[in-house]
């Protein structure tokens, strides 16, 4: 008999197990909340950033808001950004195609190997903490848009079309983002813009959620990213959750609008004045759920570490320089999930 998914998903973890036995740093998440302490009255604790008036005369208070957001909260939506309704909803419905393709079609592009240009990531139990992470995700690179198009899958037929229209219009997002952002910390507004590689994209598909023998059954467990900001497309099912003031939030879907949050590199370029964004994903039990993540991230020589500008006598660095590629393939080896794996690059005392 064939294995199915989840089997051979199993096969893929205990292959990256392996791959990363010479560290033994361990999550923190035995600090974290539990799903179950989450603030349902905080819904409506979102910052959001009308991103038309960051084009406008009140640039500046606009900049103010998102370097509040980014350091008060780690995220922030945003409305008015200028993808057309069309292209959001093109991409949407073309991720839900894609994973309700059959199995053998969507195997092609399962891969274990992190540096591929595009892999998919299935499902998987782990059983040494109880859980069961119900997420499949089709991950790849996009940008330039023209250098990666022929390897994106061509089915369905609107897949490479849709997706490329999609990312050419949030990657012009994430340039104006980075700018303000740039702005907030008091540097050039192309401070982080010159260290950028590229755009890497995660297609998200929740199934709705099955019964499992495990304890829990997450969409995405606890993490953060280790990117400078993540761009996040929902659809209108909830999902996303993150920690703000100790507590789980629900962050429900806003019409047409993308949630930005902090990622790792940019704790590390800010100095801790930001902080990268701790997350997780639930799942539906009675409906399936897509969403669209844009990573950003910096070039693999890229100096990482506090603007000069940040660093003086009442504010030390935090980090020492590293570059990114230190950075990655560190992350490869490190058994940590969240920010803790900045600890590796923190500065030494004198």
């Amino acid at each position: 008999m064939a294995p199915t998914l989840l089997q051979q998903a199993g096969d893929h973890l205990a292959s990256a197990a392996a791959k990363n036995a010479p560290y033994t740093y361990t999550d923190p998440l035995s600090e974290v909340p539990t799903p179950s302490d989450v603030d349902v009255s905080a819904d409506g604790s979102t910052p959001i950033i009308d991103m038309e008036a960051l084009l406008g005369p009140h640039r500046s208070e606009i900049i103010k808001q998102i370097g509040l957001a980014c350091e008060k909260n780690g995220f922030f939506a945003v409305k008015n950004h200028g993808i057309p309704e069309m292209k959001i909803n093109n991409m949407l419905d073309t991720a839900r195609e894609f994973f309700h393709l059959p199995d053998e079609e969507r195997l092609k592009f399962r891969s274990t190997d992190p540096n591929s240009v595009i892999r998919l990531v299935t499902g998987f139990e782990d059983r040494t903490r109880n859980i069961f992470v119900s997420r499949q995700s089709l991950k790849f690179h996009s940008h330039p848009v023209e250098e990666y198009m022929s390897q994106w899958p061509s089915n369905p037929p609107s897949f490479r079309e849709n997706v490329g229209e999609y990312c050419a219009s949030v990657r012009e997002v994430e340039v104006a983002i980075l700018e303000a952002i740039s702005e907030s910390l008091g540097l050039e507004r192309d401070y982080i813009d010159k260290i950028l590689k590229g755009h890497y994209v995660s297609i998200n598909y929740y199934p709705a959620c099955r019964e499992s023998e495990l304890d829990v059954t997450y969409g995405v467990r606890t993490h953060t990213d280790p990117t400078v900001i993540t761009i996040l497309m929902q659809d209108d099912v909830p999902g996303l959750q993150v920690i703000n003031d100790d507590k789980w939030i629900n962050v429900n879907p806003l019409p047409n609008a993308v949630v930005v949050h902090v990622g790792d590199i940019l704790q590390a370029l800010s100095n801790y004045r930001y902080k990268s964004l701790l997350h997780q994903a639930i799942v539906n039990c009675e409906k399936e759920r897509v969403s669209i993540a844009s990573y950003c991230y910096p070039s693999d020589d890229a100096m990482i570490g506090p603007a000069r500008k940040l660093v003086d006598r009442d504010h030390p660095a935090i980090y020492k320089d590293f570059t990114y590629r230190e950075f990655h393939e560190s992350m490869w080896r490190v058994k940590c999930s969240t920010a803790k794996r900045l600890d590796l690059f923190k500065a030494r005392a004198d």
